[in-house]
């Protein structure tokens, strides 16, 4: 989705995280802005929930005239320390998740495992100024002036601005209008590419390139060399964890596994633990747009497979015994379980979403095809034979009917691409056809410009 500016052109709004540098009391009252914010969520939500009990149906402005009412109240003061667009905000996205997915579909907010995080909607009560060249600040209702570490530019118009905590950091993202609502024609748009996305390479694409953290060269995402075909021969794949991390991290789930629920030292070990994964993330999230910005790069079109990995990482479901109640049955949960964490890691929705971002601004065609069947199926143009047996192991591919070989990841981008060729003009990941100019905002961020 888009925000249209005339006729014919859409704009772009576009993400911008820094890292903010609060002081002790602004710190202080963020948890505490944060916390209010759960709390009414949590409060719409449950009176939502009353209504629909009853028949009924509650709108946001009925509850919005309810929260003003309730500042009234002595016993619930505490809502006046609150801006009031912050909590608005959180009752109108608690009616955007009701209407979409259905008031008893919406989830509680947790003290324990929710991250607090509050917006502010309107960008005229968060001017930012530039400090110098490393620093600047914004002006946060209620927090005054907070510095942040400018390590981008902002490249457009503030259009919203969200403080959320990650870990013991807090950081402000704002939604920025760029301004550019054409894109030039990629440089290359002859160059098309099939990619296919695995559990021990990243990503593979038609033209034999190998993204893999593990498999790249020194100072590269990428390797033109497979990696070894026989599991003996991998190195252990600690994922995106650096050695010492991983033995650190295990150490740190044995003492959490000693450790007292609620006592200081688990909060200790967890909060070791969230370190650790948090540099895991940026690592991930690094690896995917260094891999979507050299594809967009280079080809014009990038095909990517269809897969719901939210299916696909779905937990098994348990088999009761029959015979004896209270007991289950085998249902291969551990092997579900690593196939489930080895895809996670890879991070493959991350990588759609860098490839889609990155192709609004060198006009690439990010193009989706049926999965169903890639691996097995011959690339030889006069065989196309479709046959388990052929991808005789997880790298190894050897056609049964005409002897073809070649690498099973490599043969699974080809058959990507080539489903994208036999279909001509298919409808692409980022919303528009093949040659055309405008440039489309993913559909969360078009939300998000419209909630503001």
């Amino acid at each position: 989705m888009s925000v249209p500016v005339d006729e014919g052109c859409s704009i772009v709004l576009a993400g911008r995280k820094y890292r903010l540098e609060f002081d002790f009391g602004q710190r202080v009252f963020a948890e505490r802005l944060g916390g209010i914010c759960r709390s009414v969520w949590n409060t719409g939500l449950e009176q939502r929930r009353e209504y629909r009990r009853r028949g009924a149906y509650l709108t946001y402005e009925e509850q919005c005239a309810q929260l003003a009412e309730a500042k009234k109240d002595p016993y619930c003061d505490w809502l006046a320390d609150a801006p009031a667009q912050v909590i608005q905000q959180t009752l109108k996205d608690l009616d955007q998740a009701c209407r979409k997915h259905g008031t008893w579909k919406v989830g509680w907010k947790s003290r324990t495992k929710w991250k607090p995080s509050f917006r502010f909607p309107t960008a005229n009560h968060t001017p930012v100024e530039r400090i110098n060249r490393r620093w600047s600040r914004v002006f946060l209702p209620k927090f005054r002036w907070v510095r942040f570490r400018m390590s981008r530019p902002l490249g457009g118009v503030v259009k919203s601005a969200t403080v959320s905590r990650d870990g013991r950091h807090w950081f402000i993202s704002f939604l920025v209008e760029d301004g550019l609502a054409q894109v030039e024609p990629h440089s290359h748009p002859g160059a098309h590419a099939g990619v296919d996305r695995g559990v021990v390479t990243a990503v593979v694409t038609s033209d034999g390139e190998f993204f893999d953290r593990r498999h790249a060269g020194t100072g590269s995402v990428s390797s033109l060399v497979p990696p070894p075909e026989r599991k003996q021969d991998r190195q252990a794949d600690p994922g995106f964890l650096a050695p010492g991390e991983a033995e650190r991290y295990l150490r740190l789930q044995r003492r959490l596994a000693r450790s007292k629920k609620g006592s200081r030292r688990r909060r200790q070990v967890v909060a070791a633990m969230g370190d650790i994964m948090r540099r895991v993330r940026w690592r991930r999230a690094d690896f995917n747009a260094q891999t979507a910005h050299r594809l967009t790069r280079r080809y014009g079109v990038v095909v990517l497979e269809n897969l719901n990995i939210g299916a696909m990482t779905i937990a098994v479901r348990p088999r009761p015994d029959p015979d004896q109640v209270g007991r289950y049955l085998r249902n291969g949960a551990a092997a579900k379980s690593a196939l489930n964490k080895a895809i996670l890691d890879k991070g493959w929705n991350g990588l759609e979403s860098a490839l889609r971002s990155k192709a609004r601004y060198t006009g690439t065609v990010v193009a989706k095809v049926p999965a169903p069947y890639t691996s097995q199926t011959c690339p030889a143009p006069a065989c196309g034979k479709v046959d388990d047996k052929s991808r005789e192991s997880q790298a190894a591919f050897s056609c049964t009917t005409c002897g073809h070989t070649e690498h099973a990841d490599i043969v699974g981008a080809k058959n990507t691409l080539a489903r994208y060729r036999a279909a001509g003009l298919v409808v692409p990941g980022r919303g528009d056809p093949s040659g055309s100019v405008k440039r489309q905002a993913p559909r969360s961020t078009a939300r998000a410009a419209q909630a503001a």
